[in-house]
């Protein structure tokens, strides 16, 4: 089990590098393009898009090829539509590597994600956090090397780092031994046998949860809380994409910062995210996963609000950094959130609501694209802030919900 949290860490690192690597470079990409950045969210928009596929399409392709199998295919597609950015082709094939590269990382996160769940079932969260904390790494380091990178002239260059990570990640998972969980990796269902696949499925499902509930049920009030899961993480995952891949070009709006120094907020943002996670497990365990996400969502609001008012660069790093720790355990937290409030679900929640996060994280950062290009640059952050608002609002029902479903228990 060690072993497979361990290259679960490696592949969550990946993601965080394939994350932002477009975002941290964005500016002087869209420079060397002649674009502007409402182009460019669409770009990501695409990238995204593709993200969502992946998710999507994890479930049948683990069932043709097994997870490990999906997994190779992910990390190969992600290595290989790296290597097509780092060429600089032009601006229409753009759209072509964009959403492939999402698919890659899109996959290997949904994958991983239902991995851990599945089967680590004490300290869940604790588990997922130091996932996120790889990936917050990941994400941290990348616009790091991407400012450097920027500053000597070889700013295409990054795109060649989350390729070299591609393919070391797919070589660890094509050689790699995890001893009993090697069958369940492999283990695929052809399609041949696809008349059987429901009912394996409920089988693993009974056999986790201790109920009849198949993986794929969601009715009545479950289905209510599992469209309030869906919109949170919608909210969530666009507007942390939004201010991971626009923050650099928000300080260049608002401060008249260089392109190098302005791609430094986003690695402070992820020291910030990977620092929280190192703890947010751990705090999310002894004070419940409901109070931690609430208190996150409202400090996440308030730093929100205050951002449009800084005129000093200190101050809206400071700002910068104490978002990253308010974000850093929401997204991994809600998503064992989610889980626990719906048992028997385990397999397919998921995969759900990150699917629903890659929607958000496409269609969000195309709005704030569009915002940066037609409105004042404080007025794309009030939206942001907007965004966070509906997350806190969320977290209160989720919060009520919780309080009302073990009153009635007792």
């Amino acid at each position: 089990m060690k072993k497979l949290l361990w290259i679960g860490c490696l592949s969550y690192f990946l993601i965080g590098l394939a994350h932002v690597v477009l975002g941290s470079i964005l500016p002087v990409a869209l420079e060397h393009y002649g674009k502007d950045y409402s182009q460019g969210g669409t770009l990501i928009f695409a990238q995204f898009a593709g993200f969502l596929g992946g998710v999507l399409l994890s479930p049948p392709l683990n069932r043709r090829f097994g997870k490990r199998g999906g997994l190779l295919i992910a990390a190969a597609l992600l290595c290989i539509a790296e290597l097509s950015y780092m060429l600089l082709p032009p601006w229409g094939l753009m759209f072509v590597i964009a959403p492939a590269a999402g698919f890659g990382f899109g996959m290997i996160e949904a994958v991983i994600g239902t991995i851990i769940i599945a089967a680590i079932k004490e300290n869940t969260a604790v588990a997922m956090s130091r996932l996120e904390v790889l990936f917050g790494i990941g994400a941290m380091v990348m616009p790091l090397i991407g400012s450097g990178l920027i500053s000597a002239g070889y700013w295409r260059m990054s795109f060649l780092v989350v390729a070299v990570c591609s393919a070391l990640t797919f070589l660890f998972w094509a050689r790699m031994s995890f001893g009993e969980l090697d069958h369940t990796l492999s283990r695929h269902q052809p399609d041949a046998a696809a008349g059987h696949i429901h009912a394996m499925e409920a089988s693993d499902s009974v056999s986790s949860s201790g109920s009849k509930t198949t993986s794929s049920t969601y009715r009545g009030r479950n289905l209510a809380l599992m469209i309030l899961f869906v919109v949170f993480f919608f909210l969530y995952v666009g507007t942390e994409m939004s201010l991971a891949n626009f923050m650099p070009a928000i300080l260049i709006e608002k401060m008249n910062m260089k392109e190098a120094g302005a791609a430094l907020s986003v690695t402070c943002f992820w020291i910030a995210m990977s620092v929280g996670r190192l703890f947010a497990g751990y705090i999310a365990e002894k004070f419940q996963y409901r109070v931690y996400i609430v208190y996150s969502c409202l400090a996440a609001v308030l730093l929100m609000a205050i951002f449009p008012f800084t005129n000093q660069i200190w101050a809206s790093f400071l700002i910068i950094l104490l978002l990253g720790l308010a974000f850093s355990g929401v997204f991994s937290i809600a998503l064992v959130f989610a889980s626990k409030m719906l048992p028997g679900t385990e397999e397919s929640t998921p995969s759900i609501l990150i699917a629903s996060g890659g929607v958000g994280g496409a269609i969000l950062p195309l709005l704030t694209g569009w915002s940066l290009d037609h409105l004042d640059v404080n007025q794309s952050t009030w939206m942001l802030a907007l965004f966070a608002a509906g997350l806190l609002v969320i977290s209160l029902v989720a919060y009520q919900w919780q309080s009302r479903q073990r009153a009635a228990s007792v």
